[in-house]
């Protein structure tokens, strides 16, 4: 893809302590766009039926409980960066950019096992990426948005003007696979979107925030390092609070409901999303419902759907989705943005 990026245009101010005009370049705000979109998932798949060999469980029950079927389960050699670097290539491909082009890169994930240099730093030496910001959030599953919504920022600033929005998340490596509670959901892969400086702005304003009395809820802590929490109140929280913040969410970006095209929330529990677009209005239009499918990889949710879907030409171009997403923390963080355009 290919667009003009207008150039900034100079003004006529006055030159302290001269008294005369001269033209002085002044910074044009901009806006950004998603011009790309792509992914990486492991080739091994768990099933349900593969999981009663493992723990005290079953296909039905997990599935009346989770809607899951199958996960997909990252082997030694498929690290975080390796998955993050995979997802990236794949969005620049669908995009249409070199990684020359990049200046931005922000990854999304709260697993991995490298704390120096950070997974966006492994990236951009992976990609060949020349000098680019290269930075890492752990907002947990809501870290994409989190990452997005810097991303399109930083952007709005002058400060980058084509970045690689990634999650990549290896949650196999913190499950404690005797937890039926826990390794039921949980799965690995990565999404990776490209965004663009754009005179057209098509991310809205970010919602996001944090339940401080949900801080413990959700947990990968000494002296175990394995994923925990506590599902009773995830659960009654996501059945009883996300609809208003969502709500909110596309009302701050500027839009109504039935002006979006569909959601992509979270993919934790599809008796979590059903009932999220139920109560939005959004049942009838498009819903992410990945989980089914590709299981819970908390940060890598959001982006992994969406470019499945946008690459299968299940999502109709240049059209408002709203991405809103909760987890550890306990954060949460919403906002608007169009698919891309053709």
């Amino acid at each position: 893809m290919t667009d003009d990026i207008p150039a900034n245009e100079p003004s006529t101010q006055s030159v302290p302590g001269t008294g005369t005009a001269a033209e002085v370049p002044q910074p044009t705000r901009h806006g950004s766009e998603i011009i790309g979109a792509g992914y990486y998932q492991p080739a091994r798949v768990l099933s349900n039926h593969d999981l009663e060999g493992m723990v005290e469980t079953n296909d039905e029950w997990i599935r009346q409980r989770t809607g899951i079927r199958e996960r997909r389960i990252a082997g030694d050699d498929e690290t975080v960066p390796m998955m993050a670097t995979a997802a990236a290539q794949d969005a620049l491909d669908n995009a249409g950019v070199t990684a020359a082009a990049v200046d931005l890169i922000v990854v999304a994930t709260c697993t991995s096992d490298q704390r120096s240099p950070n997974t966006a730093g492994r990236v951009s030496k992976n990609l060949g990426t020349p000098s680019p910001v290269a930075m890492d959030i752990n907002v947990a599953c809501s870290g994409f948005v989190h990452a997005l919504a810097i991303a399109d920022q930083a952007i709005q600033a002058g400060t980058a003007t084509t970045a690689l929005v990634i999650a990549s998340e290896k949650l196999s490596a913190v499950t404690d696979w005797t937890d039926r509670s826990t390794c039921i959901l949980i799965a690995d892969g990565a999404g990776a979107l490209v965004l663009r400086r754009s005179d057209r702005p098509r991310i809205s304003p970010v919602t996001w925030g944090t339940e401080p009395d949900l801080t413990d809820a959700v947990v990968i802590e000494p002296p175990t390092n394995k994923f925990v929490q506590d599902g009773k109140q995830v659960f009654k929280w996501a059945i009883s609070e996300a609809a208003g913040y969502a709500s909110k969410t596309v009302t701050n970006a500027g839009f109504q409901l039935e002006d979006l095209g569909g959601l992509f929330s979270h993919q934790a529990n599809l008796r979590i999303i059903e009932p999220l677009a139920r109560q939005l209005g959004l049942a009838d239009k498009i819903v992410a419902t990945d989980v089914v499918t590709s299981g819970n990889t908390s940060a890598a949710s959001i982006p992994l759907a969406f470019a499945k879907m946008w690459q299968a030409g299940e999502l109709p171009a240049d059209t408002p989705f709203l991405l809103f997403a909760f987890g550890g923390g306990f954060a949460y963080a919403g906002l608007v943005a169009h698919t891309p355009r053709v």
